[in-house]
């Protein structure tokens, strides 16, 4: 892709079976391709070290740019999920074994390589685990901060099927950051997160709050799905409500012909909205974009959360 795009010029998307053409694309969700010598060093890194990342899995639009500033989202718990999200490029299946005991290290490892001062983890779901992965963050965030005690570590968790025990687990290893997200608007979770309910994930946020007061707990959703603006406003609502600090709102984009089409593409100044409306209910911090991502400019997003904190506590029932 070049800066010279324009709505209506075909975009190629995906590979192999899922393939397909997008003939429409807003000129406002294209990054132009970002070259660097760090990317193809950062990948003989994490193939060396057999490492996942959700940039490469999920097919995600930032991850050039991303990797030549050395940021990276690691994936715990191997490539294939539990569960068949529909909007979603992570392959879905049956996962072989259990968690690899040597990743913990590996991370650690490639955090150190990278010298980078924050990190965020996620994972697939694990539904086949007993505690769907839980104790494999808490060992990774372990891991890492045995070999960098300065680092910030941001974990993007599973709903864990509403385990709550789980979340007190990766809680328990202390993040800095609680991350998990609902995805969506209450109305569509049967066609687009079968399998999740919008309720157990406002509660695995809550409780995470409940159990790190000092931590930072984010939440994000998508749109360009067929919700309304009113229904994400309810869902903001019900994440400050949950105690939730700061959110990530991007445009839904679809990574297959396989997977669900997009029903609207939000407009910049929609988003600017959403993030003025956010503000207004309290959030310590909104991302909301065209391009915004869960993890994108993490760290900074963080800061930003911890600055704001300081001036406008935000208290917890």
């Amino acid at each position: 892709m070049s800066s010279e795009l324009r709505a209506g010029q075909i975009v190629h998307v995906g590979h192999g079976v899922g393939a397909f053409v997008h003939r429409r694309l807003p000129p406002h969700c294209l990054r132009t391709p970002t070259r660097s010598p760090a990317v193809p060093a950062l990948e003989r890194l994490l193939r060396g070290l057999d490492l996942h990342t959700v940039c490469e899995e999920a097919r995600c639009p930032n991850r050039g740019d991303c990797w030549a500033r050395g940021h990276v989202t690691f994936m715990l718990l191997g490539a294939v999920c539990t569960r068949a999200c529909r909007f979603c490029a992570v392959e879905t299946g049956r996962p072989t074994g259990g968690p690899n005991p040597a990743e913990p290290t590996r991370v650690a490892s490639a955090v150190a390589a990278l010298g980078l001062h924050h990190v965020v983890l996620t994972s697939v779901n694990r539904d086949d685990l007993a505690d769907g992965g839980a104790g494999h963050f808490a060992a990774v965030i372990r891991a890492i901060r045995l070999q960098r005690k300065t680092v910030t570590v941001e974990v993007l968790t599973p709903d864990f099927q509403g385990s709550l025990i789980a979340v007190e687990a990766v809680c328990a290893a202390e993040p800095d950051v609680y991350n998990h997200n609902v995805e969506t608007v209450p109305r569509l979770y049967r066609r687009v997160r079968p399998g999740a309910r919008f309720e157990r994930s406002v509660a695995v946020l809550a409780h995470a709050k409940r159990q790190r007061t000092q931590a930072i707990v984010k939440s994000g959703l998508m749109v360009g799905l067929g919700e309304t603006h009113e229904e994400v406003l309810e869902v903001l609502r019900a994440l400050r409500d949950a105690g939730v600090d700061t959110v990530t709102i991007g445009q839904y984009l679809r990574p297959s012909r396989l997977h669900l089409a997009v029903e609207r593409y939000w407009d910049p100044e929609e988003f600017d909205l959403l993030a003025e409306e956010g503000r207004a209910l309290g959030f310590l911090h909104v991302a909301s974009g065209p391009l915004i991502r869960s993890s994108y400019n993490a760290e900074e997003t963080l800061q930003a959360a911890r600055s704001r904190s300081m001036v406008h506590p935000s208290p917890v029932d």
